[in-house]
């Protein structure tokens, strides 16, 4: 790839871009570390923090305050397919450069852009990457490997790696350029608050998903009347689907609020699970 993203001499000082090529390569590069810091807290928010640290840094040069505010910002929680991550990345970072021109836009929204894109990327990426590349790539590989051919592992590696590092590569390059002069387009045209408020709807949106899908608990508490068995999760089904995971989760959302620490968040979750499986309240 060539230099091309980098500050042509005859534009603007500012709308000129402060990341070159070599940047984003980087970025693209780091990419891979995004699941190293995995943890219930913050998911890959570590690792998205790693992979964009040092183009931050040159945003935010010479001014240290804005530059801690920016990796606290990029220090939240974040989940997606890792291939496509790259180029929430170049967005991110394109929004960051745009904030520290003009301070007085919202920061907020680049955190609410992030978290829109999780849901619809992170379809589009396990489509591709885990239900059409790996079984491809495995399919080839294995028929080498039932002929007895030294070189199955090789055609697994790059069938597989060879589509993964191009969408980070490119990805990311796309999200800074694109998602650049998208952003500047919208701030000119004053539809960037609407597209921050739409972006939070589809965010919540996707973790009211993540939700459902990732937090199991139900209540196997039967009641017997006369003839009658009340299956309290029925009722509770009735009320609203997935009720109880909703409650819990919104109540550890009101334990992060109060700063209570997430050591001690756990080990409740941890206590109270226990007790209330061992009673038969609650199960998975």
């Amino acid at each position: 790839m060539t230099d091309t993203i980098a500050a042509a001499p005859d534009r603007p000082i500012a709308e000129s871009p402060l990341l070159n090529t070599k940047d984003l390569r980087g970025v693209a590069l780091r990419s891979y570390t995004i699941m190293g810091s995995f943890n219930y807290e913050r998911m890959q928010g570590l690792g998205f923090l790693c992979s964009i640290l040092k183009p931050l840094r040159k945003i935010y040069s010479g001014d240290d305050n804005a530059l801690r505010a920016a990796m606290r910002r990029n220090v939240a929680a974040f989940n997606m397919t890792c291939a496509p991550s790259p180029f929430v990345m170049g967005i991110t970072m394109a929004m960051e450069e745009n904030h520290s021109r003009d301070p007085s836009l919202d920061p907020s929204s680049i955190n609410a852009i992030k978290v829109s894109l999780m849901g619809p990327l992170s379809g589009i990426g396990d489509t591709f990457f885990w239900g059409i590349f790996r079984v491809l790539a495995c399919s080839l590989a294995i028929g080498f490997a039932t002929q007895g051919s030294p070189i199955a592992p090789f055609v697994l590696l790059l069938s597989f790696g060879i589509p993964n590092i191009a969408v980070r590569l490119v990805g990311v390059r796309l999200g800074y350029s694109r998602g650049r002069v998208l952003i500047e387009h919208l701030e000119k045209s004053g539809q960037m608050q609407l597209v921050t408020q739409c972006a939070s709807i589809v965010g919540a949106m996707a973790i009211g998903c993540m939700i459902a899908m990732w937090v199991k608990i139900s209540s196997p508490l039967v009641f017997t009347m006369g003839n009658m068995k009340i299956a309290v999760q029925d009722y509770l089904d009735q009320i609203s689907p997935k009720l109880l995971p909703l409650v819990v989760t919104l109540g550890i959302l009101w334990c992060l609020k109060k700063n209570i620490k997430v050591p001690f968040i756990i080990l409740g979750i941890v206590v109270i699970g226990f007790l209330l499986g061992i009673t038969g309240i609650i199960a998975m």
